[in-house]
């Protein structure tokens, strides 16, 4: 053979040689060449279809591109060569997530800490997701194996307490005492305690932690609505309509708010008032059946027959159309391929 020979016999088996068009390609990439470092990955995985390093970056070029059906089949195909590989396992389900398919995406993401169990990062965004999905039960325990890696901010902490909560799981008390505890200054810290508390049926014991997450956030209206609706059910009327009108001018379209205000106006005699009050909510959220029901309510008793039954079949019919409003999301369990 030629030494001419030999030379291109090298430069061809090199030019041919998978992990030398990746390593090629990565450089272009490194100095924006896009498109001929994607050139280059496509003629790696012709010569060797398997060849993680190309599946893997070009499946990250195109995710940076926003090209994501491209990625997630790409990506995909490199899981299947090194299925513990942790990046891409989390790029892809990035990816999926992106697309749509969050169940995929968290199919991903559990293979992903399989392989880095101590990732904090993305122990949170499961622990988000599941919660999206409706996956109660498992966004509590991401949210707690997160919480037990990293505890110093309140943040952890309420994506903890708000998944267990949904979760009914017995542990969100003690999680809230936890919190407040560790944050006493903290409005939010401070409410979740104290609305737990009073969920557990402690009531009295609740108050405390509701008026110290008034006195440190004067802007947060949820401790002023539990607050007065604890005076509501104490017939301390005038009391607690002081409260639940705080909370609406913080936050006008404060249904659950609007609701207890009339009834303490209710309790006040102040029937007109109180029609006056539901029927400017009912504005702001002319769907919601709860305003239409108590207004039916005042109007029987102010002897509006004909008003008191037309507001109580609209109540029924949005009730019947919006079932949202009075019945809360259910937890449900995540489902496993192949079951």
């Amino acid at each position: 053979m030629s030494t001419l020979t030999l030379i291109a016999a090298v430069a061809f088996a090199f030019q041919a040689n998978p992990d030398a068009l990746s390593e090629s390609a990565a450089r272009l990439a490194q100095r924006g060449r896009a498109d001929e470092a994607a050139a280059l990955w496509q003629r790696a995985l012709t010569a060797q279809p398997g060849h993680f390093p190309s599946l893997f970056n070009l499946g990250f070029l195109r995710q940076s591109q926003n090209r994501n059906e491209e990625a997630a089949v790409l990506l995909a195909r490199a899981a299947k060569v090194k299925p513990s590989d942790f990046s891409t396992r989390y790029i892809h389900g990035t990816v999926l997530l992106k697309l749509d398919r969050r169940d995929a995406a968290l199919h991903e993401w559990r293979a992903a800490i399989a392989a880095q169990p101590g990732n904090f990062k993305l122990l949170q965004i499961m622990a988000v997701e599941y919660s999206n999905g409706h996956y109660y039960r498992e966004a509590c325990d991401a949210a707690r194996l997160a919480l037990a890696l990293k505890s110093d901010t309140p943040d952890v902490w309420m994506i903890a307490i708000q998944a267990c909560h949904d979760a009914r799981d017995p542990s969100v008390l003690e999680l809230t005492r936890g919190a407040a505890e560790k944050f006493p200054a903290n409005a939010r810290a401070n409410f979740e305690y104290g609305y737990q508390l009073r969920r557990a049926g402690l009531r009295e014991e609740s108050l405390p932690y509701l008026k110290k997450a008034m006195e440190a956030d004067a802007s947060y209206e949820e401790p002023y609505f539990f607050y007065g609706e604890s005076l509501l059910l104490e017939d301390r009327y005038e009391e607690a309509a002081s409260h639940l009108r705080t909370a609406l001018r913080i936050r006008p379209d404060y249904m659950p708010a609007c609701i207890a205000l009339a009834k303490a106006l209710m309790g006040q005699d102040r029937l007109e008032d109180a029609s006056a009050e539901l029927q400017r909510c009912s504005q702001g959220n002319s769907n919601h059946p709860q305003p239409h029901l108590l207004l039916s309510q005042i109007y029987f008793q102010l002897g509006k027959e004909e008003e008191a039954s037309r507001e109580k079949d609209l109540s029924l019919k949005l009730r019947r159309a919006h079932p949202e409003f009075m019945e809360s999301p259910q937890t449900r369990p995540f489902p496993v391929p192949g079951k």
